[in-house]
């Protein structure tokens, strides 16, 4: 089948990249020249682990092509995806210039049977709209459907082939049909195509990212309440992990979550709710907990240095919002970097990806280091943000000796707090015993 993907972000670049594996001739527009350019010669401009191979790939085999020019491909495609951005606005809800304007670009030469698959994450109601307005520009009923994305960052590439489940909403069965054949190959029993109406595939994206991240929030006020009555959020994690009711799955404590999903969606989905007169309570905590949790690493740093930051070395390990990417948006490390630098602290910093984006953000007012031992130079505390595999099992003699104060604040509790104290470090988690004033 003849694809055309507009957008090559996380979304457009994997799903089209997957899709040309398949079987499927996919072309990828951007209109970024020098992204398309990029691509066309092999690389990529983001890290996602296994997906610059699979491009390669698909690319050598000719099934898999990119361009700026839409006009030229469209009008042979039988699906058209929309996989443009649909960035918060200042006032939380979703900006859809961008899909709108990718529909119109569109809307000319659209082949008469074509489907236009919404695959960007979309308030209810907007795949409607499109379609209002591909009739408007087109003078004909033209097929939308609502296909929302499940790819968590950093293992893609197993979501899009091994997913839970396929969701589409269409309001003809015909629709169903095509794009089932498209995503046959990656469909079993255990992986159900799941065919609703196009309001509850738009909701069901929503719903799924915010209960998420709801179940973040609540481990996260539940260690903090822990860290209050000298309980170890650990064992009260594995005291109800293992009811299958609740699952350990994102139950993890933490410095609060990121990326360009969580937030946004949450805080999209309460307008959302505004705009059906709703009050979604429940929603705008989430948002709340989650925003307080991200200053939860400076204040017990400066716990840790008696308030007396000024001047102080600090060393931050991980900057991306989780392991596996080197997305920095909406991450707890920046959070942290900005609170410091505020206070005039020395800040050194390490991830394995995400240095470069730290970098055009901060530029030379933080000091860089591929290796992560060599930003604990003379420090006065490290704080773990992201819990990269390389962080994971620490030489803790070379990092006791290269401090000068062997202070850790462990932001995501991957170390044991034990073994770091009886390493002769102060060690400060999240919701563990002893918090603070533990040493």
């Amino acid at each position: 089948m003849k694809i055309v993907m507009i957008g090559t972000g996380y979304v457009g670049l994997v799903t089209g990249t997957c899709l040309s594996e398949s079987g499927n001739d996919v072309t990828c527009v951007d209109i970024d020249e020098k992204k398309v350019e990029l691509l066309q010669s092999g690389r990529i401009p983001i890290y996602e682990p296994g997906l610059e191979e699979l491009i390669r790939r698909c690319s050598k085999a000719g099934r898999l092509h990119f361009t700026t020019d839409a006009a030229a491909v469209v009008s042979e495609a039988r699906a058209v995806f929309l996989a443009v951005g649909t960035p918060q606005q200042d006032d939380g809800s979703a900006d859809l210039s961008d899909i709108f304007a990718a529909a119109e670009g569109i809307a000319p030469d659209l082949s008469e049977d074509a489907v236009v698959v919404v695959k960007s994450t979309v308030p209810v109601g907007t795949n409607r709209r499109i379609a209002v307005r591909l009739r408007e520009l087109t003078g004909r009923s033209v097929d939308v459907a609502s296909n929302p994305e499940f790819l968590k960052e950093g293992c893609a590439v197993d979501d899009f082939t091994k997913p839970d489940r396929v969701v589409v909403g269409v309001d003809r069965p015909e629709v169903a049909e095509l794009l089932k054949e498209v995503y046959e190959p990656y469909l079993d029993a255990e992986r159900p195509f799941l065919v609703m109406g196009l309001e509850s595939a738009e909701m069901t994206k929503y719903v799924a990212n915010c209960f998420l991240a709801t179940k973040i929030s609540f481990i996260n006020e539940m260690a903090n309440l822990c860290e209050r009555v000298d309980a170890d959020i650990d064992e009260v994690r594995k005291g109800i992990g293992y009811d299958r009711r609740i699952g350990f799955s994102f139950l993890y404590p933490g410095a609060g979550y990121g990326g360009s999903c969580f937030p946004k969606d949450v805080r999209a989905a309460v307008r959302v709710a505004e705009a059906a007169q709703f009050d979604a309570n429940l929603l705008k905590v989430v948002d709340e907990v989650n925003t307080r949790q991200k200053h939860v690493l400076f204040e017990k740093l400066s716990d840790c240095l008696g308030g007396k930051l000024p001047g102080r070395r600090v060393a931050v390990w991980g900057l991306a919002f989780k392991p596996q990417t080197d997305d920095i948006r909406e991450a707890p490390a920046l959070v942290l970097i900005r609170q410091l630098l505020k206070v005039g602290a020395e800040i050194r910093v390490s991830d394995p990806e995400a240095m470069e984006n730290v970098r055009s953000e901060f530029g030379d007012r933080l000091l860089y280091h591929d290796d992560p031992y060599a930003a604990l130079d003379g420090a006065d505390a490290l704080v773990l943000c992201t819990e990269w595999e390389n962080f994971r099992s620490p030489d803790l003699a070379r990092m006791f000796a290269s401090m000068r104060r062997p202070i850790v604040i462990d932001g995501r509790n991957v170390w044991e707090p034990e073994e770091m104290r009886a390493s002769g470090f102060k060690y400060v988690g999240i919701g563990r015993r002893g918090g603070a004033s533990a040493g």
